[in-house]
């Protein structure tokens, strides 16, 4: 498998290219428009041949992303987090012409606590619950993209709910809400937490990434399910489709 990583100079990009050399893929193309040390500094310079990018860069790479396999047809997995509404859609956008995978996380823990999040909230539909997670002080987007989608999944099963980004002042919580917080702090990789707590009961669901290393392996996994995939637009549920 020939693999372009975009965004190669961040630490998510290093952490990639040492998964792909562990596995013995070949790293076709490192893109950094920002390192002045990188191979290319843009999907437009690079030569043809590759089978699939990865893209941990900025969510500004969308368009440039989805011009670059709407003109080449290469599969790509979208790891990046922060897009906007307009983004994200140039993205989906570009998936009529190769397959194109997206996740907030990439990592098959994650997508475990989100499935275990709505099971506990579909048993428990009138608790209080709370997402609660914690980034390292360098992380941009807030909340994370995982806290979304984590939201995003109990809303499925609980969609009189609404979710409350934060709280200040005079803010009693009202029962619908479901509040998501976020913490930046230190070097942390990634933690996130779940809480659903009824009159008697509180239940708490967490992951913890301890190593960069995780979501470049599940970004490997996405790469190659994706390769030789119709093209389309994928995600997580796609990949654990008989796992969970």
């Amino acid at each position: 498998m020939k693999v372009i990583v975009n965004g190669a100079g961040g630490h998510m990009g290093k952490a990639v290219i040492e998964a792909l050399e562990k596995k013995g893929y070949e790293l076709f193309a490192a893109v950094d428009k920002y390192d002045e040390k990188a191979e290319y500094h843009s999907l437009a310079e690079l030569p043809a041949g590759a089978d699939v990018l990865i893209d941990f860069s900025h969510h500004s790479a969308a368009f440039e992303i989805a011009e670059f396999v709407k003109r080449t047809g290469v599969a790509a997995v979208v790891a990046t987090t922060g897009h906007t509404e307009e983004e994200m859609d140039a993205i989906k956008a570009s998936a009529v012409s190769a397959p194109v995978f997206h996740s907030a996380n990439m990592s098959l823990g994650v997508a475990l606590l989100v499935e275990l999040a709505k099971k506990t909230a579909a048993i428990f539909p009138d608790a209080d619950i709370e997402i609660v997670e914690v980034h390292h002080n360098r992380k941009l987007d807030a909340p994370s993209g995982t806290a979304k989608m984590i939201l995003e999944g109990i809303l499925q099963v609980l969609p009189h709910k609404r979710g409350v980004f934060g709280r200040s002042g005079m803010a009693k919580r009202e029962k619908e809400e479901i509040g998501v917080h976020a913490l930046r702090m230190g070097n942390v990789v990634g933690v996130h937490e779940v809480h659903v707590c009824t009159e008697n009961q509180c239940i708490t669901l967490k992951h913890e990434a301890v190593s960069r290393a995780l979501f470049a392996d599940g970004a490997l996994s996405a790469a190659e399910y994706l390769v030789g995939q119709p093209a389309g637009f994928y995600s997580m549920n796609d990949l654990l489709k008989g796992k969970i």
